[in-house]
């Protein structure tokens, strides 16, 4: 855990706790990550998916799914990350929320590889029809259109956590990618039984006829 970090997330209160709970508090290390590295930016570009976390006027958290092709949360530099709002169900809790207090919170999932990326940062939001520099590095050409404001979260800390307690996840695709092997070869079998059946001898290059 980074230095940084804990400055952030380690307060008294936090401290206190963890003296209570273990009989004394975790100490800082000395290993400041005040800039995201290439493991970070790689982590964050193959990502489809995250969690955003806000507080409101009324001091209640709020977190949100945000989803989209990888990559459709964008790297934009060391410290800065930036995305595209799409029409949505009209609420803008988060958009109102940032607008109240601009500290968030972004949790970033990879469950087939049991890893976990925890950043905080400082968000505003920002319009696309101003900003068309921005806009056409965080949105491709076919969605632009449609973007409805632009999501920009500078970084203030991040942190990886340990695999411990991730169960392991896979989407529809990933699945897809693992059983196209076995797909096939069961596609092969079944062609070489259905010649077999309709009295056609297997091909000189077929398992059958070995």
């Amino acid at each position: 855990m980074s230095r940084r970090f804990l400055e952030l997330a380690f307060t008294p209160s936090v401290l206190n706790a963890q003296r209570q709970a273990y009989g004394k508090a975790r100490p800082f290390n000395d290993t400041p990550a005040d800039a995201f590295g290439p493991d970070e930016m790689e982590f964050i570009a193959a990502r489809d998916s995250f969690y955003l976390a806000s507080v409101g006027e009324s001091g209640w958290p709020y977190v949100q799914h945000r989803g989209g092709p990888k990559g459709f949360l964008r790297v934009l530099g060391p410290t800065t990350l930036a995305f595209a709002d799409l029409s949505g169900n009209r609420q803008l809790v988060s958009t109102g929320n940032v607008q109240a207090s601009e500290r968030v919170a972004l949790f970033l999932m990879d469950y087939p590889n049991r890893c976990r990326l925890k950043i905080l940062g400082t968000a505003r939001v920002e319009s696309p029809t101003d900003n068309p520099v921005l806009l056409a590095r965080v949105a491709d050409a076919n969605v632009a259109s449609t973007v409805e404001r632009i999501f920009v979260i500078e970084l203030a800390a991040f942190d990886w956590n340990c695999p411990k307690y991730i169960t392991p996840r896979f989407t529809a695709e990933e699945v897809q990618q693992a059983i196209e092997p076995l797909t096939r070869r069961i596609a092969e079998l079944e062609a070489q039984l259905a010649a077999r059946t309709n009295g056609v001898a297997p091909t000189a290059g077929s398992r059958l006829a070995k």
